[in-house]
Order: C-alpha cells, then structure tokens, then sequence
C-alpha cells in the first residue's frame, strides 16, 4: 500500500494517482495518521499540469503547483478530496472489508485496526468507479490482479458471490467467502449486497443482489424503475434481471466506461457542491453548479427536472446527492450522468431526501415542482409537456412490471402498487387533460 514513514506517532503513506485507461499520473496523494487525526495532502505533478489536457480532478483540488491539504471538517467527512472519496467502497463494501480483517485480526492479533485509508485502497483498480486509480511505490495499480480483467468476476460466478453474499448477511461467512466479495464493491449503492462483475460481454456491470431483510422483490422493482425511465427520456444503464437459483438479481452496466475499456471521469453530485456528509442542500444548488461545469447546462437542467417528477410519481426518495452524479466530458467541463439507484418505496411517503431548494424544502407535490420549472430552464408549456410525457409512461407500469423482462408476479405487482397509483397522480392527470 506504500511505504511508511514515521515521524513521532505519525504515520504517513503516499501513492500516486493516476488516471484512465492509459493510468497517465496525476499527482501524489499523501495519508497522514497522527493518534485521532487523519488527513491528506495532494500534490498535482508537473506534468500534469503541463498536459494539454489537464483538468482539475476535484472541486477542492485548485490546478495549481505545491501541496493542498484535506481536513475532515467533521469526524462524519471523508479525509480525502472529494472525487477521491467518490472511490470509496459503500457501505455494504466496509462491511466486507471489515468482516475480512477482523478474521485475519483473529489469527494475528498484532494487526492494526483498519484506516479510512486502508478502505480506499482495499477497492479492486479494475473496479474502481471512474477514471481515477492509485498506485503504490512499486508502480503497482491497488488490488490489481493477474490478467487485468479479471478483477471483476465473470457473471458465471454470480451464484458464488450471491451465496457469498447471503453468508456475510447472516454473519456466518467463510475466508473463501470474502475473497469472493474483496476488492470488487463499489462506490454506489448504499448497504445492499453487490458486486462488480463482467457482463457477457466483457462489459463492466453491478451484480445487486436481494437481501435476506428484504420483504419484496427490490431487485426486480429497480430494473422495472430503470426501464420505465428510459421510457420516460431518461438516461440510463442497461438493466436486467438474471436468475440464479431461482432469484432474481439485478445486473446493471456500469456507466463510466467505455466499449474500449476506457474509463470516464466521474463526480457526484454531493462532490460537485462540495457538501459535508451531515448537510442538507437541494437541486436548485446543484443547477447553479452546473451553469458553471456543464458543457450542456440547460439540458441538463431540464433532465434534472424530469427526474425529478420521475421520482416523485414512483415514489423513488432515496434520492440524496450521492445517488446523482457527472462524467467527465472533456475541456474542463462534466455531464450529467445516467441515473441509477432508482427504486420505487410502497411504503414511505413521496417526500424526497433532497431539498428542491432553499425556500421550498423537499419535493413533496407535483405543485411545488411546476413552480420550480423555470429554475430548470422550462417554460410553463414545456414542463407541462414533460409531465405528461412522464405521467403516460408511469401508467403503463403494470404492463412492464408483469412481462417477462421485469417478471413480477401479480401478488408483487399489487404489493409495489402505492409507489405508482397515489393521489399525486391524480392531480398530475387532471392537469394533463385527461
């Protein structure tokens, strides 16, 4: 992982990072541990900066010669440079990381308690989500394995991972289990059970399994969420239900690489506005910030917008700002991203996570978003056009939810039924004219 320096109690690691496919070098990130304090410092290198097509990796990291340091600025924020901490492993990947040093700490008990960066580190280099990569001081990229690709298990293995899944969920796991699950988790997608896999196609998918908690099919109801949404003039990944062992599982193209390979810078939206883990912020923020970062702002705006009602009328309120994010796409500037994490909640109420704005407070009617639309540079007539545009989409869930694509059955068609059928669309049919 590099090596280690120590002055006083200090305990100081440095690795290069790098970025795409090509792993051109970026700058040296240095991690300090001194007792309870943890921090990094960055230092982009010269040729970098040089480089014709330089950029700056991340909001906080200035393009600019000599050190930058990053203190959490509470003991819940990440200590690295945010489009770095967007590499971090989820939740359910600490989780894996956790369970697999505790064994190793039960047969050496000398071993050190984990660091936050030894669970940055401890992502598989083919699996990290967008183009950054580290690199250790002999020039190794962090968990590469023999023959590159295949850090990433081939979906034939899905039965493995999900049995290996299942035992980490009822505690019960076995070394052989986690080294199934190491090194191959992912950025996105909170604490449910994952894991990054090679599609059929030599492509890069997510692999997102039930959980033993679940009491509906959560993995078909994010695939029927990500087809309806493309249905409605969304972007999104492809998305599709495998069945292993007579259970559906989700596998999901990741979208930060290209056919080639290639890796695509990506930021997340929390990133982009630079946002400590504990505050509250809303989408009109993140319009602001895209005035400034986008190649196509207005588009993208008006994209924001029709997800926005999109996940109000499927009732998708998981929606905090790490589940939106941006690619890179060249000349200093972002993209919006395809969206993923959808899922529609039959039992909570339509109120999203994130705020609309600072006046309105979180999505809570279809009202409050028409009143916002200009904000998202939509006229009256336009935004009513897309709501319609939505709305004859949601409709039609029931259709796609029983075919076989999706493959719900009628009894969990009716138990997903109060995300899609609710008052809210009611009031959006009677303002469409029907």
């Amino acid at each position: 992982m590099g090596a280690n320096k120590n002055t006083r109690s200090a305990q100081k690691t440095q690795l290069d990072v790098c970025i795409g496919k090509e792993g051109l070098p970026v700058g040296e990130l240095a991690y300090v541990k001194d007792g309870a304090r943890e921090y990094s410092v960055f230092a982009y290198s010269q040729d970098w900066l040089r480089h014709p097509a330089h950029f700056a990796i991340s909001p906080d990291l200035a393009l600019v010669s000599g050190h930058q340091v990053r203190k959490p600025p509470t003991k819940d924020d990440t200590r690295f440079f945010l489009a770095l901490a967007d590499t971090e492993p989820d939740a359910w990947g600490r989780r894996v990381i956790a369970r697999a040093h505790a064994k190793e700490r039960k047969k050496d008990p000398a071993l050190k308690a984990l660091t936050e960066l030894d669970y940055l580190c401890a992502v598989d280099d083919f699996s990290r989500i967008g183009a950054l990569r580290l690199r250790d001081d002999q020039g190794d990229f962090l968990r590469t394995v023999e023959q590159g690709r295949q850090g990433a298990a081939p979906l034939l293995e899905l039965e493995h991972i999900f049995e290996a899944s299942r035992a980490v969920e009822r505690s019960q796991e076995s070394a052989q289990d986690l080294r199934y699950l190491l090194g191959k988790g992912t950025s996105l997608g909170g604490m449910r059970p994952k894991c990054t896999v090679l599609d059929d196609d030599g492509t890069l998918a997510l692999g997102k399994f039930p959980s033993v908690k679940d009491e509906r099919s959560i993995t078909r109801g994010e695939v029927l969420a990500l087809r309806l949404a493309r249905q409605a003039g969304i972007e999104t990944s492809n998305a599709r239900i495998v069945i292993v062992r007579d259970t559906p599982i989700a596998v999901i193209s990741r979208f930060d690489r290209t056919h080639e390979h290639g890796r695509i810078a990506y930021l997340s939206a929390a990133s982009l506005l630079q946002a400590g883990r504990n505050e509250e912020h809303a989408y009109t923020e993140v319009v602001d910030a895209m005035k400034t970062v986008c190649v196509e702002a207005k588009a993208d705006a008006q994209q924001l917008w029709r997800r926005l009602v999109f996940n109000h009328l499927i009732t998708n309120v998981d929606d905090h700002l790490q589940n939106l994010g941006f690619l890179y796409a060249g000349n200093g500037l972002w993209r919006l991203a395809p969206a993923f994490d959808l899922n529609p909640f039959p039992d909570k109420d339509r109120e999203s996570k994130t705020w609309l704005s600072e006046d309105t407070g979180p999505i809570t009617t279809i009202a409050t978003l028409l009143e916002k639309a200009s904000y998202f540079h939509l006229s009256e007539p336009e935004a009513l056009t897309v709501l319609a545009e939505v709305y004859g989409v949601v409709t039609q869930w029931r259709s796609l939810a029983l075919s076989a694509e999706v493959g719900l059955t009628a009894a969990e068609v009716e138990e997903f039924a109060p995300a899609f059928e609710h008052s809210e669309m009611v009031r959006v049919k009677a303002l469409c004219g029907e």
